[in-house]
């Protein structure tokens, strides 16, 4: 277990912060996190769209819907090559690389020339296309970042600078749209069709129990060494978002949503189901894990565990094994009593407000189901049970540790 240990510590944990830290990583963190307000707030019309089945008369509200959520992918087309000029210190190129990024992802939809204008594939726009908008986004980042020196001019030039800003962004921005023009208009490559073909492997194996407790695991795995989840968020939230888009469209029932795992089935307190944890840490005897839990207790009830994990996890063997279990077992039995069993509801309703306190959430994502509540009472066991006993080997050394002081 040392030698494990000890190859976590000085070799992999270096080399995840070091990946965690890259520039183009990090430009599309950013940009998936600048654009959560929109996502959340595509979650609460989502869910009074929803009311709208029951109440009668009910404002249309799939409408505002489509303008947050719904535009996710094309604000993503945006912001990635923005902010990775804004990394590269090229600042003066940010906005011209944003918008031909935007643009150049509206042309990779290829629309459809109509009597009425140009008829665009709607669902490119959302969490749908956002495979696209990120490669499109690295793509014109390259390009950007690769003449973001160059210019026509030179430094003892007595044009004006904001005139030698413009042409020098012509000819980048000029070698972008015609890259695209010959590929999408010309050639007449489906460059949208053969990304999402490209990536649709990715959303089937997710979309597996054995997918679905890997990525959990990952996630738990990371997490259990101080290493944000986030650094996963490129690949995994456009599966995602994707998914229980499609959910909301009643095209199908993809288990594996951001919705179940957040908010209605698996991560009490947090990634890792961790409030069971933070209740046994307030009753501990111990002084030192007992005032760990009563600071822990607030953020937890909003699904926020940094301060119990980074407190009582982070690099402690004894407690990272639980967690690496938890987060393996949960999603299986989630699965089994969803997909194999038919006990508790696929959550069909966009719920991406995960700080709401469970079971609050797990009642509004399964539309009232008792057995959607029963079925996260059944997996807060598990996990009690789990973190149990290795909560008492952990707290029983702590104590040791108090009398010696």
């Amino acid at each position: 277990m040392k030698k494990i240990m000890d190859w976590l510590s000085n070799s992999f944990a270096p080399k995840m912060t070091k990946v965690n830290n890259n520039v183009w990583l990090v430009s599309i963190k950013e940009s998936i996190m600048q654009v959560l307000p929109f996502i959340f707030l595509g979650s609460l019309f989502c869910m009074l769209a929803v009311l709208g089945d029951f109440i009668k008369p009910w404002p249309n509200f799939w409408t505002p819907f489509t303008y947050t959520m719904g535009m996710i992918s094309l604000l993503i087309s945006f912001l990635i090559p923005f902010n990775l000029m804004e990394k590269k210190r090229l600042r003066k190129s940010r906005i011209n690389a944003g918008t031909v990024s935007l643009i150049s992802f509206l042309m990779v939809l290829k629309p459809v020339y109509t009597d009425a204008g140009l008829a665009f594939n709607a669902d490119g726009f959302g969490a749908g296309g956002m495979f696209v908008a990120i490669l499109v986004g690295i793509f014109v980042g390259i390009v950007m970042s690769s003449f973001g020196n160059f210019s026509f001019f030179k430094e003892e030039s007595v044009i004006p600078d904001f005139v030698r800003a413009w042409f020098d962004s012509m000819l980048p921005i000029g070698l972008i749209i015609v890259i695209f023009w010959v590929l999408v208009f010309i050639v007449n490559i489906n460059l949208y069709s053969i990304i999402i073909a490209l990536f649709a492997p990715l959303g089937g194996m997710l979309e597996s129990p054995l997918g679905f407790a890997f990525v959990m695991f990952i996630f738990a795995f990371l997490y259990s060494m101080g290493i944000s989840s986030w650094v996963l968020t490129p690949v995994v939230t456009p599966v995602l978002l994707a998914a229980i888009t499609s959910n909301v469209a009643g095209n199908a029932s993809n288990l594996v949503t951001s919705t179940t795992i957040y908010s209605a089935y698996l991560w009490w307190g947090g990634i890792g189901c961790t409030f069971p944890l933070v209740i046994m840490l307030m009753l501990s005897k111990s002084k030192k894990l007992k005032a760990l839990g009563i600071a822990s207790f607030p953020a937890s009830i909003f699904n926020i565990n940094e301060p119990v994990v980074f407190g009582a996890i982070v690099w402690n063997p004894i407690m990272m094994l639980p967690m690496w279990i938890i987060a393996i077992v949960l999603p299986l039995v989630t699965w089994t009593l969803t997909k194999v069993i038919a006990f508790a509801p696929i959550p069909m309703v966009m719920f991406e407000m995960w700080y709401t306190p469970m079971p609050i959430a797990t009642w509004l994502t399964t539309g009232g189901a008792i057995t959607g509540i029963l079925l996260f009472v059944i997996n807060v066991t598990i996990a009690s049970l789990i973190w149990f006993p290795f909560f008492k080997v952990y707290e029983k050394i702590e104590i040791e540790a108090e009398k010696i002081v």
